[in-house]
This record gives structure tokens, C-alpha cells and sequence, in this order.
């Protein structure tokens, strides 16, 4: 059976890092040989637990010259492990893999995960490295025009598979009222206090900035407000939230909550939860995963949001950057009686149960390694 070699900067958390801890599950089930080179994080121990090996590399830097030694360390990689396809996650250790697999003639496939910004010409060239897999994958609708519009990749090549979840892991009936108080009491939060949620990493373009700014607007000193993400090399960023919390009169109703390890519990917590991006999503697995839990979310009217939030029946959408709009949204949800929120929640989750599974998108995933190497890995 075939040899698949997922590469990525690190395994520490993130959209991109589960999903390639999922693909290693699936290849492991179906008898392929996954491996992972990274340049390690937390998650390399379930990688190993979903039955694929690591291999430490330095793929975190966007240095040429170490981008030019990593073609060498794939090439030997390549050749030592008879890998049969190369799959990149990341435009630096993209562009390694890509040619490192010109050099070995192993096939080459992408995920062009976001919707990465282009600022000029070099740019340009930088991120086009993501629509030069013989299959290039996208989440959404959404990238499969942003990647065709600016690379002009035809439908030949590209293939939409949305990310997905777990329906048995994000199944409001299996969390417990332990695990639940268990969330809360690390939030520090009492029981019967409504709690809107922001589930993503501290980084600008994610919105916090945005949500705390409504938070001011909507004048709610009885909710929580919680931000779900770490800080690790984002303090700067953490300490401006901060200071504009305490600016517009909200400090002691916001909470840094760090990771999480129980997610499910985390947004059965939350009465509201929120996604206000600044920036498109390519996707945006954490409207899902809120949805999977029949949360009623407010999400960004651009990117992939607006293809899994039906604005009105399955949640609530906003403009970019608008906390205004957002403060508006926030108070119509809140002044919802719990019977409208709970039907919002019910026919969101009922959609991503239909629709977004993770073992639908790993279906799909090994089916593309199949297309590419066609009969082979079954004589």
C-alpha cells in the first residue's frame, strides 16, 4: 500500500493541524502508510495515536535558505521512505515538497487553506506554490473561485471537500453536566450566567477586536465574554484586547480562556457564539463545530461562513469589521426567546450533520490519492 507524506510548519493547533491528524487516521484505517514531517508541537502525539509516524523537520521557517536545505531533507525523506505522494499544507514547506517531489517524480498535491493576502508580485509568486498540486483542494466554494480567479486553476484540478466534525464528538446528548461545569469553573463563570463565546486563535483578523468593541455598544454587564484561543506569541495583541476592554468599560466582563481540550463542552457552555473575521474564512470549522452543538452563531457575511450560515434560519450574519452591526445582532439573539434560539440551533445542526463530517472529507481526500495514483497501491 502507499506512502503519503502530509508536510506542514508545526503540530501545535489549528484548522490545518487537525485536519491533517484526521487524513493520518483515515490512511492508517484504510491501510496506507501516513507520515507527517513538521517542525512538531503538541499534536505529534495524535498523530502517532491516529496510527501515522513524525518526522521532525524544520518546515516552520520561511527563510529561502532554510526553504532551499528542506528540498534536500524531503528529497532524502522521499527517497528513504518510497513515499507515493507528497501532500502540502502550507506555502514554506510547500514549496520545499514541491520540489522535492519534482526531484523524486512523486506526485504533488495542495490544500490551499486560506485566503492569503497579496501585497505584490513576490507575494503573488509566494502563495502560487498552493495551486501547483496535480489536485488542489479547497473547503469551500468560496476558495475554489479565489484560487481559480487568481491562479487560474480550472475544475480539472481543483476539488471542493469541506472540512468536517465528528458527529459522535460534537453531540450535545454525549457532554455531561460535569464536563460542562468543569469549562466554566476554569472560565470562572457561574452557573446561570449567559456566556457569548469567540472560539479562535488570538490573531487580529479573527475579530476580536471587533467583538469587544460591540461589547461596549451592547452594554450587557450581566453576560461573559470569552475568548477561546491562546496568546503564545501573540501577547502584544492580547494586552491591546485588554486595554480596549477596559477602554470601552468591559474589562471585568472578558475572559482569556486559553486552549481548550474540551471543546464540545466549551460551546454547549456558550448561549451565543461568535465568528465576526475580519477577513474571509476559507472555510471556518469553528461555525460548524458551534453549529454540531446547535449553538446559534453570529458569523461574518463573507467566506466560507456565508455558505454553512443561512442568515435568519441557521444563525445570524454581520458585516466585516462592524461592531455596531455586531452589538445589534449580539441583542437580537440575546432578546430571543429560548425556544427560537434552540430552533436556529436545531436546524443548524441537523444541515452540518447532513453535510460537513469529518469522514465524508476524509472519503473524499483518499479518493483524490486514489485518482492520482489510480490502480497501483492495490496490486
Amino acid at each position: 500500500m502507499p506512502t503519503v507524506l502530509q508536510v506542514l510548519p508545526a503540530l501545535d493547533s489549528g484548522g490545518v493541524e487537525r485536519g491533517t491528524v484526521e487524513i493520518v487516521a483515515a490512511l492508517a484505517a484504510d491501510g496506507w502508510t501516513p507520515l507527517v514531517a513538521s517542525a512538531g508541537g503538541r499534536l505529534v502525539s495524535s498523530v502517532e495515536a491516529a496510527g501515522g509516524r513524525h518526522i521532525a523537520l524544520p518546515l516552520n521557517t520561511k527563510s529561502p535558505v532554510q526553504i532551499l536545505r528542506n528540498i534536500e531533507r524531503l528529497t532524502r525523506l522521499i527517497r528513504a521512505e518510497k513515499v507515493s505522494l507528497v501532500h502540502a499544507r502550507s506555502r514554506a514547506p510547500a514549496w520545499s515538497a514541491f520540489f522535492a517531489s519534482r526531484q523524486t517524480g512523486v506526485p504533488f498535491v495542495t490544500t490551499y487553506h486560506g485566503a492569503y493576502g497579496e501585497g505584490g508580485a513576490g507575494k503573488r509568486l509566494y502563495n502560487s506554490v498552493m495551486a501547483r498540486g496535480e489536485k488542489v483542494i479547497v473547503a469551500s466554494a468560496f476558495m475554489a473561485k479565489l484560487v481559480h480567479r487568481r491562479h487560474g486553476t480550472g475544475d480539472d484540478r481543483l476539488r471542493l471537500i469541506p472540512r468536517g466534525i465528528d458527529p459522535a464528538v460534537f453531540e450535545p446528548s454525549a457532554v455531561g453536566p460535569v464536563r460542562v461545569a468543569r469549562v466554566a469553573a476554569g472560565w470562572g463563570i457561574p452557573e446561570g450566567v449567559d456566556v457569548v463565546l469567540l472560539p479562535a486563535r488570538l490573531s487580529r483578523w479573527k475579530g476580536q477586536d471587533v467583538l469587544i468593541a460591540a461589547m461596549g455598544r451592547l452594554r450587557r454587564p450581566d453576560l461573559r465574554f470569552v475568548l477561546l484561543g491562546g496568546e503564545a506569541g501573540r501577547e502584544g495583541y492580547a494586552e491591546t484586547l485588554r486595554a480596549l476592554a477596559a477602554k470601552v468599560g468591559v474589562g471585568a466582563q472578558l475572559v482569556f480562556a486559553g486552549h481548550c481540550d474540551d471543546m464540545p463542552a466549551a460551546l454547549l457552555r456558550a448561549t451565543i457564539v461568535v465568528s465576526p473575521s475580519t477577513e474571509p474564512e476559507a472555510f471556518g470549522r469553528a461555525v460548524i463545530e458551534a453549529q454540531a452543538m446547535a449553538r446559534l452563531v453570529i458569523a461574518t457575511n463573507h467566506g466560507g461562513a456565508a455558505e454553512t450560515v443561512r442568515d435568519g434560519e441557521t444563525g445570524l450574519l454581520v458585516p466585516p469589521g462592524d461592531p455596531a452591526a455586531l452589538a445589534e445582532a449580539l441583542a437580537r439573539a440575546l432578546n430571543m426567546p429560548d425556544s427560537s434560539r434552540r430552533a436556529i440551533g436545531a436546524r443548524a445542526r441537523r444541515e452540518v450533520r447532513e453535510r460537513y463530517t469529518v469522514a465524508e472529507m476524509q472519503r473524499a481526500t483518499l479518493e483524490v490519492y486514489e485518482q492520482i495514483l489510480g490502480g497501483e497501491h492495490r496490486t
